[in-house]
């Protein structure tokens, strides 16, 4: 019987997905932005738990910050996620140069100057804005992404996801047995390999700090870069007052010399971690909040690693 009744909710809520996809076609930006953010509130409203953790989680990272803002950012949170909502429906089907009109460029040649002739870049973000937008962009620019990603619960959402993905050269890398060997192969032919490291996910890790605590971080974006040499680039998506999404690129961030790879990769892997929070403490509403980031706790003996460089000032 539950497996039924999870069948059954799968099912809606694919046969959901597709149909605001499918009506939202016709509609502008700011029509379908406005649906997802009645959507968004409204889903904050009904998940009780979720508001609950990501108080939880806004009072850990930003303890000098008084209850009304804590409340305030997560509302303006939830309007963020119904945005987000609403704009992959209007990517759907955006042509190129209309996507490039609604996006500000910033620190492209960073990007674009990282790739070799014979090795392309590695482009490590987080859940910060329009992730999504940021791909689609890069391929609209001509620089498409090849995008590290988990397998979700029901295989027709991943459809979705690679299809949305790949409109514009892209392509998904499925986390599994083959999915290093399909990451080196994306980077000796010049692709961008995009990866996202802000979640706590059953992959190897180590704990770095975020936001002042331990967070248990994936550390495969930082293996692939030192075994292969390849640049790593640190990327963000941010939504301006104005609707328009900036889209920006960090300067490569240097390979850190140690005594080992482990060390080196927990050392790249702190300074990109803390690149990512420099991120969201300028765009605080624009993340997932509600998300389990430090659900594992250190063991004694276990090392909480920081940052090899200084994490610039956010733009």
């Amino acid at each position: 019987m539950r497996d039924r009744l999870r069948r059954h909710r799968h099912d809606l809520g694919y046969l959901a997905l597709r149909g605001f996809l499918a009506a939202a076609r016709p509609f502008p930006l700011r029509v379908v932005r406005g649906l997802g953010v009645a959507a968004g509130r409204l889903a904050s409203l009904l998940a009780r738990r979720d508001r609950e953790r990501a108080l939880a989680h806004l009072q850990l990272a930003f303890p000098d910050h008084d209850v009304a803002w804590r409340t305030a950012t997560l509302r303006a949170s939830a309007t963020h996620l119904g945005s987000l909502l609403g704009e992959v429906a209007w990517l759907w089907s955006v042509p190129p140069a209309q996507l490039l009109a609604h996006t500000e460029m910033v620190g492209l040649e960073h990007l674009r100057d990282a790739r070799g002739e014979r090795l392309g870049a590695i482009l490590v973000t987080g859940h910060c804005g329009n992730w999504e937008w940021m791909n689609l962009a890069l391929g609209a620019s001509g620089l498409p992404m090849s995008v590290a990603a988990r397998e979700v619960y029901d295989p027709r959402l991943d459809g979705v996801a690679q299809q949305l993905r790949g409109r514009f050269g892209g392509d998904t890398v499925l986390r599994g047995p083959e999915a290093g060997g399909r990451l080196v192969r994306a980077l000796r032919r010049g692709r961008v390999m995009g990866i996202l490291i802000d979640q706590d996910i059953d992959a190897p890790g180590t704990f770095v700090e975020f936001f002042g605590q331990p967070a248990w971080t994936p550390v495969g974006a930082a293996l692939l870069a030192l075994r292969t040499g390849a640049p790593v680039v640190p990327g963000f998506a941010a939504r301006l007052p104005d609707g328009r999404m900036q889209v920006r690129f960090e300067p490569p961030v240097p390979h850190p010399d140690g005594p080992d790879l482990e060390t080196r990769a927990a050392l790249l892997t702190a300074t990109l971690t803390s690149r990512i929070e420099a991120q969201i403490r300028h765009h605080p509403s624009q993340w997932v909040w509600m998300h389990r980031r430090w659900k594992r706790r250190p063991e004694p003996g276990d090392r909480v690693w920081t940052p090899a460089q200084p994490s610039p000032a956010s733009a």
